[in-house]
């Protein structure tokens, strides 16, 4: 397997027949990884496909990756998750072609948020990374308590609540657009100084 006929799009209504298949591949993939992965139902999926906040990787009319968006706080906050590949189509750098465009999809669908991104896996850090996240704390992520009743269903959810929400087993990434402008800015101002010597 090559990955040379696998296409990652944005999903839409003609996807939803995946979501029981997406479901039960993010339940296989947390039990085989002993990891906190929330369990989601396939209404979840299919609402996130048709209200265009998802990314599907086909091989052909197989579903072989997916991640999707939510927004949170008002559209202060989004957030990047269920990023999730067959296991058969590992190794391949679709988890990379996944992220990549479930990132730009929060940068289009909402430019001026913060995304953010919960995780236990190294490789989905290092993707974030890449992309411009940083490493933060639970209390920089949004506050809103419907986002947190996601983690219920997770197996050290008892962690997260014994903890106040402050500390948990995933680690926490943030990006934020600000970042950008303020880079820009600074790289014209170093521009300047430098043309005027």
């Amino acid at each position: 397997m090559n990955g040379n006929n696998i296409t990652v799009q944005y999903a839409t209504e003609e996807h939803v027949k995946y979501a029981e298949t997406i479901c039960k591949l993010i339940y296989e993939s947390a039990l085989q990884r002993g990891t906190g992965i929330a369990r989601r139902r396939p209404e979840y999926v299919a609402d996130k496909m048709k209200g265009g906040k998802a990314v599907v990787a086909l091989d052909g009319d197989r579903i072989v990756g997916f991640s999707y968006i939510e927004c949170w706080s008002h559209g202060d906050y989004v957030a990047t998750s269920g990023l999730i590949v067959d296991p058969e189509y590992r190794h391949l750098g679709l988890a990379k072609a996944i992220k990549d465009k479930t990132f730009l999809l929060a940068r289009e669908r909402f430019p001026y948020a913060k995304i953010f991104s919960l995780t236990t896996s190294l490789a989905v850090m290092k993707l974030n990374t890449r992309l411009g996240y940083v490493p933060t704390t639970l209390t920089e992520l949004t506050q809103d308590d419907e986002f947190w009743k996601g983690c219920e269903e997770c197996i050290n959810y008892d962690v997260l609540t014994r903890n106040n929400r402050e500390r948990c087993l995933c680690n926490a990434m943030i990006f934020d657009p600000k970042w950008e402008q303020k880079k820009k800015s600074t790289k014209e101002k170093i521009a300047s100084l430098l043309h005027l010597k």
